[in-house]
């Protein structure tokens, strides 16, 4: 199991933009899962429908990218000198609200990786149902400053 400060070790992003808070299960070139904990206290709450808060779409889909991230990342040589840049969606599907209090676990699978593209297909749950599914494409870039 990888905590946020691990995470924060590969990915790039900091507060309030990272939005995973663990990876449970890890296996590099296939699959992961990761965890997203959602609080009343998550920033975007204050303006995203306030009085009836539900976590906006493309955060979702944030959060499959940014465990795709990790997944292709551990799957790659020399991790550390690249980056990924979200760069497609395809059959995003949004099948319930996800509301302050749930728990997201985020399946990602790796469907296919060539050059410098991925292709992932992301799947995320709260309490076993799904709520969010998605094919997600991404670039592997040099990271800058690396």
């Amino acid at each position: 199991m990888l905590y946020i400060e691990e995470l924060m070790e590969l990915l790039p992003h900091r507060y309030p933009f990272i939005l995973i808070d663990r990876i449970i299960e890890i296996e590099p070139g296939k699959r992961c899962t990761a965890i997203k904990n959602i609080t009343i206290n998550e920033p975007y709450f204050q303006g995203h429908f306030p009085n009836q808060p539900v976590m906006p779409g493309v955060l979702i889909l944030e959060s499959m990218a940014q465990a795709g991230a990790f997944l292709v990342l551990n799957s790659v040589e020399d991790p550390l000198s690249k980056n990924m840049f979200f760069s497609a969606v395809e059959k995003a599907k949004f099948r319930k609200p996800i509301i302050p209090g749930d728990q997201v676990k985020i399946e990602m699978e790796l469907l296919k990786i060539r050059m410098n593209a991925a292709r992932l297909k992301g799947t995320a749950y709260v309490d076993g149902e799904v709520v969010t599914e998605a094919i997600i494409m991404a670039n592997i870039v040099d990271r800058a400053g690396a």
